[in-house]
């Protein structure tokens, strides 16, 4: 976000309005830091006593009342080392340390009617410019100090902040709408995946229910891949450390592999987090001509990566993650046609779940050039591009510099949710360096070797965390092709129609159409509701005029009702549906 812009202003003042709000409420407080985050702020504590969420609202309208003093913000200099020592003196070692590693020889300091923070700004010039009803505190968490689980833990507020009162309503209810969507919550509720203490954190387990909606996610863009001409690979699951360290991952990754101990010899193996180096050592295993090019493979396999259990959460962050990979291996001159055609399979894909997207350019940071591999120059070539690729593609796009992978920049698929939320799903990513290192090459038609381009692919991403995304953006009424169950078929009488519902039900399996007849002790109304909450699409009412006319009433789940069909009838609705996706 733009630091000059007037609400990131009014975040960061806002942030320092919160300390001074803990300060005027609870003595001896240890202040830490109180950034600008999306859509708010936040400022870490350490209190005498931990306080609870209860607090908020009396620490919201302390807030009001220093906003409503119109407090000017005001900046002043000082010494570091005079800044250290006086830091030091009130008790605030976390700011005597921030303040110590800063680099100048002066510090700055912004004070508001009685409290000063260290901090480089900028402010809103006075808390008048912020409007007292357009923010909110909404939750405590605990946080170690520096993100370091060695160092002190200490207590985050959260805050959100706008610049009316009607975005901050309509962001509340954004808010609301998604913990009802909460893919967790849904996973629960659908009986689509579960955790368990004994497999271990981030290690998901899929349900009958959850696995075939991964099996037809995975099956349908493998499907859209090979009628662009991928073709399938299979690879180990486990690497020696060399493969690596020989293309990169080793020096940047170290720290996210799980090692693997050998009893039979001294090599030092990984499992494995991604699959790039592998799919490189296939196109290695022979000479390659240009007229072989571009060789595209695809595979779809779980990758492991040890991230901090902390930040796991649900399937968005895991630590084994399904991919559906793909690299292209082609000459240069065949970059540019090789990603507008992948952005052709980005859009057949995500038009069929229904979700809009726009990509994000992922270029390098040309303050950090340091962090990358290859030169200024090769890399102002390549983001160019992408960029010619996207346009004439006819993508909305825009740039975001620092996201680029230390091999190359990226094209990343920003996903629409239901709520407005973006989620970075897809991506492409060109990658000159890594086929240098492994010295892959084909002959060209002047008889010469020449370095291959590697293209890294997929088109959802990492599968847990899309149907994290996907989960949440249907609420878990998903189309009738990713349904596990398609219909349920409910008696008006469990004595007199249990039977024929039975038949319907086998009808329909045996069509390829998965149903069941629910003959549950429970009344029809009940039945119902409780497939209402499993978003069965069919609901399949059976009574005497159904049963003698051997048909069914249809209900769908959003209540509509399709009134009495015949089961071809139904089963040629149903098929429609699923062959169109829709």
């Amino acid at each position: 976000m733009n630091e000059q812009n007037q609400i990131y202003k009014i975040r960061h003042s806002l942030a320092h309005v919160l300390a001074q709000a803990v300060q005027h409420l609870y003595s001896n407080v240890k202040l830490g830091i109180g950034p600008v985050i999306e859509n708010g702020f936040y400022y870490d504590f350490i209190f005498e006593e931990p306080i609870n969420e209860e607090a908020l609202p009396k620490l919201e309208d302390e807030m009001r009342k220093i906003i409503t003093k119109n407090y000017n913000f005001e900046k002043s200099i000082m010494k570091k080392s005079e800044a250290v020592e006086m830091l030091y003196r009130v008790n605030q070692p976390f700011k005597a340390e921030l303040a110590n590693e800063i680099q100048d020889d002066e510090v700055s300091f912004y004070t508001d009617g009685d409290f000063m923070d260290l901090c480089k700004g900028p402010h809103v010039s006075n808390t008048s410019e912020i409007n007292p009803d357009a923010f909110k505190l909404t939750s405590i968490a605990g946080a170690y100090w520096r993100g370091d689980e060695k160092r002190p833990m200490m207590q985050r507020i959260y805050g959100v902040a706008f610049e009316t009162k009607e975005e901050l309503d309509e962001y509340l209810r954004v808010q609301e709408e998604a913990k009802k969507r909460d893919h967790r919550k849904l996973g629960k509720q659908l009986e689509l995946f579960t955790f368990s203490d004994l497999v271990g954190p981030g290690l998901p387990l899929f349900t009958p229910r959850g696995t075939y909606i991964r099996d037809q996610l995975i099956a349908f863009s493998e499907q859209l891949q090979q009628e662009a001409g991928f073709e399938r690979v299979c690879i180990p699951h486990l690497a020696k450390s060399d493969l690596y360290k020989v293309s990169g991952h080793w020096d940047k990754y170290k720290e996210n592999l799980f090692h693997v101990h050998s009893n039979q010899s001294d090599d030092e193996f990984v499992i494995r987090p991604m699959n790039c180096p592998h799919h490189a050592q296939i196109y290695a295993s022979a000479k390659r001509s240009y007229r072989d090019l571009p060789i595209r493979y695809l595979e779809s396999t779980t990758c492991y990566r040890d991230e901090k259990t902390g930040e796991l959460l649900g399937l968005s962050r895991v630590r084994s993650l399904t991919q559906d990979d793909a690299h292209i291996f082609c000459r240069d001159d065949q970059v540019k046609d090789e990603l507008i055609m992948v952005l052709g399979l980005v859009r057949k894909l995500y038009q069929a779940l229904g979700m809009n997207f726009r990509a994000r350019l992922s270029f390098r940071d040309p303050n950090t050039p340091e962090k990358y591999l290859g030169t200024d120059e090769e890399w102002q070539r390549t983001q160019d591009l992408l960029k010619d690729a996207v346009e004439e593609a006819g993508l909305e796009y825009y740039i975001a510099e620092g996201e680029a992978a230390f091999y190359g920049p990226k094209i990343d698929i920003m996903v629409k949710d239901a709520l407005g939320r973006e989620w970075q799903c897809a991506t492409q990513q060109v990658d000159y360096f890594q086929p240098q290192r492994f010295g892959l090459t084909y002959t060209d038609s002047d008889g010469k070797e020449k370095p291959v381009v590697m293209i890294h692919k997929a088109l959802l991403g990492s599968v847990e965390r899309f149907m994290s995304v996907y989960i949440e953006h249907t609420a878990g009424n998903f189309p009738l092709w990713l349904c596990y169950e398609k219909a349920v078929v409910i008696p008006v009488s469990n004595e007199k129609h249990v039977e024929y519902a039975h038949k319907v039900a086998k009808q329909l399996n045996n069509m390829g159409l998965r149903s069941y007849a629910d003959d549950g002790n429970e009344t029809m109304a009940n039945k119902i509701r409780k497939a209402q909450l499993t978003k069965i699409p069919y609901m399949l009412i059976v009574g005497d005029k159904e049963q003698d006319n051997d048909a069914v009433s249809v209900r769908l789940r959003n209540g509509i009702n399709l009134g009495l069909m015949s089961i071809d009838e139904l089963a040629e609705r149903m098929r429609n549906e699923i062959a169109n996706k829709v």
